[in-house]
């Protein structure tokens, strides 16, 4: 193999070295946030499901979305009703919330507070409060329909908050870095290599072709 070959091989690991690190660029802004969702009643728990797309997250973007919740399996109104969540590829977990027969007179809303980083969610925490007084103003229906035993499915409000975080992660960055040394010094490994051997094989080729020559050959002119 010529020096072509072996340019042609570090280029092409130098383009997957710039694919691998552009895929650790998880999110862009206005990307959909995977979710799944998982409910409980007494002991009959759901399993985790796919929560559609237009009530997820989108990432680095603050709004609020009416979420529908199903009435649970034997569900009777004398204990509460609470769901979990599942937030990102990441799969940040939210632990159990409490949104049907919590001990308050207020509608739910689910308040989630999520954190990233360039393209990287960080993390996500979530809690219930009261629904706003404004926005119950402005759909007077939400509170009737919640508080109906006979309407299902109910509906709580999901308000997704994002804080961007500048901090530098320390250890994240050292096994980048440690990571990204280790390639390029496999790279470069491959180069001198592939450069000593076309330098070895040339030798051997001139020590043969003068061992070759008969002993009266054409002297050197100085």
């Amino acid at each position: 193999m010529g020096n072509g070959g072996g340019r042609s091989m570090v280029s092409s690991l130098l383009l997957l070295l710039f694919f691998l690190s552009s895929k650790s660029l998880a999110y862009r802004p206005g990307d959909l946030v995977p979710m799944s969702k998982m409910g409980q009643y007494h002991s009959s728990r759901t399993v985790w499901q796919d929560v559609i797309g237009r009530h997820c997250p989108i990432f680095a973007v603050n709004r609020e979305v009416l979420v529908p919740i199903q009435k649970p399996t034997g569900y009777t109104g004398a204990d509460p009703y609470k769901i979990s969540f599942q937030v990102g590829r990441e799969k940040f977990l939210i632990p159990w919330l409490f949104v049907v027969n919590r001990k308050s007179s207020e509608v739910p809303m689910i308040d989630v507070h999520l954190r990233y980083s360039g393209g990287d969610l960080l993390g996500v925490t979530a809690k219930v409060v009261d629904m706003p007084h404004h926005y119950i103003e402005v759909h007077p229906n939400i509170r009737q329909q919640f508080w109906d035993p006979q309407q299902w499915p109910k509906h709580v409000l999901i308000r997704y908050t994002w804080e961007e975080q500048s901090e530098i992660d320390v250890t994240s960055g050292f096994y980048v870095l440690f990571g990204s040394g280790l390639m390029l010094s496999f790279i470069l490994s491959i180069y001198i290599l592939q450069s000593s051997r076309d330098k070895l094989a040339r030798f051997v080729r001139e020590t043969v072709a003068e061992n070759s020559m008969p002993d009266g050959g054409v002297a050197k002119v100085e």
